[in-house]
């Protein structure tokens, strides 16, 4: 069995933390039957992935989100960055949610256009066909 020497420093740590829900949403979106592409830089563009139908492109944000608490705002970290859907993962309990961009600074998660998931394949593919 592999035995792991060292831990990672913690800004490490936080790094692969984040790519591990971008990699979650990636094996999410490829067992849908979307075509999923990775950026190998995100600055200034901000897209975590870019995903096709065949025929159609769409930009997509990874967010995540330290609270298990749904109560909470999160803020504009996009800009006026073209993307099409932001994804909210919860780091400590099992849901997301699911965004249109918006162009004010902060929002709250629970808004009404926003569509809540359960950290699932099947309920996060039924949520973004509704987005």
């Amino acid at each position: 069995m592999p035995i792991k020497n060292q831990a990672p420093k913690q800004s490490s740590k936080k790094h692969y933390e984040n790519i591990s829900f971008e990699t979650l949403a990636t094996s999410w979106l490829l067992n849908d039957g979307w075509e999923v592409y990775e950026p190998k830089i995100d600055h200034g563009m901000k897209t975590d992935l870019l995903i096709a139908d065949g025929q159609k492109y769409y930009r997509i944000q990874i967010k995540t989100l330290e609270s298990n608490n749904e109560d909470v705002v999160v803020q504009n970290m996009w800009g006026d960055a073209n993307i099409d859907f932001v994804i909210y993962f919860s780091k400590h309990d099992n849901w997301g949610y699911l965004a249109k961009p918006f162009p004010q600074r902060s929002k709250p998660l629970k808004s009404e256009d926003h569509i809540r998931f359960h950290k699932h394949p099947k309920p996060f593919a039924k949520a973004f066909e509704a987005i």
